[in-house]
């Protein structure tokens, strides 16, 4: 089977979005090595943390320290996460050079999560945004429970294309479509993907699936039918969400490098760097990575076999 897509780009989101919901504290140095082995297994783009309260998210409390002290790749880039303008000065202190800000396709679920309507994240993002563009920096935006809500349900696919053109509209340069609480499935995904690309272009998507129901890999799948090129991961399969009951980890980076190594589609990843990457980070977790080919790797089972394109 050919699929429109012939290289991937994976956006990491482990160091923030995997561990923001951790209850162990992880040491800045830790946090600064698991960084740097991403990027030696050859991942462009690494959320490196976000500048939120640390009294709502203590394990993002350290991000200032932790983006001074990675070993910078020129050929990196390392976006942390911004909610309003006190983050953005502490971003811009920091000498951040790329942020993401946040919204949601549910009413409902922005008010839990960040204590606003969608249009009061607006007003909030335009005391943001314009001045991040302003000293220079890229901003790219995200779209929470674009496919189901843990408190409304259903979310209309209109809504999603509404909330999605106005971040592209205020300067975002990529907007990422996510499955907060993992309910999305395949023919969903390219349901609401068809909407978009009526509007918006294929490279200005990404997509951020979560595993919670085990359809992460099979909606990807879909969306690669549909030419999307740019998927958020977690390396060995981190993450959750404190305002989505039930949701667990993103997508594990492992899987989906190795579901793309299998189909040959690049994605400039080295799956064995990547396992040593996350092997760095689960010592000090209190419970097991959930990524199965990190599961495979620690059963001894995962260099059985080898790949064959499809074609």
């Amino acid at each position: 089977m050919k699929f429109p897509v012939e290289s991937v780009r994976i956006v990491e989101v482990g160091p923030r979005d995997g561990l923001q919901n951790e209850k162990v504290t992880i040491p800045t140095e830790v946090k600064v090595n698991f960084i740097t082995a991403l990027s030696d297994a050859g991942l462009r783009t690494i959320e490196a943390g976000a500048f939120v309260s640390p009294k709502w998210v203590p394990q993002m409390a350290d991000t200032a320290e932790v983006y001074r002290d990675i070993p910078k790749d020129p050929g990196v880039d390392y976006p942390v996460l911004v909610p309003n303008a006190k983050g953005l000065d502490r971003a811009l202190e920091a000498g951040v050079r790329s942020i993401a800000i946040f919204t949601a396709a549910s009413e409902t679920f922005n008010k839990r999560n960040i204590n606003m309507t969608i249009d009061e994240s607006f007003q909030n993002f335009a005391a943001i945004v314009p001045r991040a563009l302003g000293e220079g920096m890229k901003v790219r935006g995200y779209v929470s429970c674009s496919f189901g809500c843990p408190y409304e349900g259903e979310v209309l696919p209109e809504k999603v294309l509404e909330v999605t053109a106005r971040l592209l509209d205020l300067g975002c340069y990529q907007v990422s479509i996510g499955d907060t609480i993992g309910v999305g499935t395949p023919l969903q995904v390219q349901g609401v993907i068809g909407i978009l690309l009526q509007v918006v272009p294929h490279g200005r998507l990404a997509m951020h699936f979560h595993d919670t129901r085990g359809t992460a890999l099979a909606n990807t799948l879909a969306a690669l039918e549909m030419g999307i090129a740019t998927y958020d991961a977690s390396a060995g399969g981190l993450g959750g969400c404190p305002y989505a009951p039930g949701a667990s980890g993103n997508l594990a980076t492992e899987d989906l490098v190795y579901l793309l190594d299998g189909m040959g589609i690049e994605s400039g990843v080295d799956l064995k760097r990547l396992v040593a990457a996350s092997s760095i980070i689960g010592p000090f977790l209190d419970h097991p990575l959930p990524g199965k080919y990190l599961q495979a790797c620690t059963h001894g089972s995962a260099s059985f076999g080898t790949h064959t394109s499809v074609q």
